[in-house]
């Protein structure tokens, strides 16, 4: 587990990032992009906050083979710091449990008789976040799920979707269908074929948005603004609760929330417009990346 940044100040963001590489079985290729997802995320999130920049987010980030322990721990320690938001973020391939009701993140050395239950359960990391020290919290998810727990999910309230539909915390993020293939291939003709942190993806379409920005939005923007330019660069999502085609779920953010983000092309455009010296220019720029602390 690597930690970086301070951020321990009340009034601050924790942030947890969690890239589950499945390992080698077959079955859970889908996850082997997870790591790259996760490094995206704990690369881009921590400057975008737009009252706190990165000195004030607290970063922790778990190993992509770590066992669900140690997932577990890094969710409910952060969890435990007074602040003003914790952002999970979860990244890799969802199981579900017999009765197709939980679902549960596969976790490194898993194999398809005993995935679920070495995996990090889902209402754990919500339990944690839930009963968690931080004003709000929002759980970011990149994942994909086999056939199984896709079916489960699209029973709705009498399966594991219920836990999509009625989350006890705001979900942001997307859920796609993976048939198995080879470690690094695609799924068979007619599933969908986008891998966490893969292209396509929602780490790395809300990653690019924010080094991006959107056009004409204010300089500070909530996941809400945002979920229209993720979703453009979002391959084949619809909004949780449609079956979609070839499958794939959008989780939408609430619309409620203090949560704002920095808008990096609301801040180019302000620069754009104004008559001053090169020099003046590059230190306006150093002040509003979303790698530095907010100016005073």
């Amino acid at each position: 587990m690597v930690q970086e940044g301070d951020g321990r100040m009340a009034g601050g963001v924790d942030l947890v990032v969690i890239g589950a590489d499945g390992g080698p079985d077959r079955a859970f290729g889908g996850a082997a992009l997870a790591p790259d997802g996760a490094r995206l995320l704990a690369e881009v999130l921590p400057g975008m906050c737009f009252d706190t920049g990165a000195a004030g987010c607290r970063v922790t980030t778990v190993a992509p083979d770590a066992d669900a322990n140690a997932m577990l721990t890094a969710v409910r320690d952060a969890a435990q710091h007074p602040g003003r938001w914790l952002l999970v973020c979860l990244v890799g391939q969802l199981v579900v449990d017999p009765r197709g009701r939980r679902l549960a993140l596969v976790t490194a050395g898993s194999t398809a008789d005993n995935a679920y239950r070495r995996g990090l359960a889902w209402d754990w990391v919500v339990s944690a976040m839930v009963h968690g020290d931080q004003e709000e919290a929002l759980l970011l998810v990149d994942a994909v799920v086999d056939r199984d727990a896709w079916a489960a999910l699209e029973r709705g309230e009498d399966g594991a979707g219920e836990l999509l539909s009625y989350s006890r915390v705001p979900l942001w993020g997307r859920i796609g269908r993976h048939a198995p293939g080879s470690r690094y291939a695609p799924g068979r003709r007619g599933r969908d074929a986008v891998l966490p942190g893969g292209e396509g993806s929602f780490s790395r379409a809300l990653t690019t948005v924010l080094r991006q920005g959107v056009p004409g939005a204010p300089a500070a923007v909530a996941p809400l603004d945002l979920q229209p330019a993720v979703a453009a660069l979002t391959d084949g999502g619809e909004a949780a609760g449609s079956s979609g085609a070839p499958g794939a779920r959008l989780l939408v953010p609430p619309h409620a929330g203090r949560l704002l983000m920095r808008n990096r092309a609301a801040v180019r455009g302000a620069l754009a417009g104004l008559s001053l010296s090169e020099e003046l220019l590059a230190v306006l720029w150093r002040e509003s990346a979303p790698t530095e602390p907010p100016s005073a």
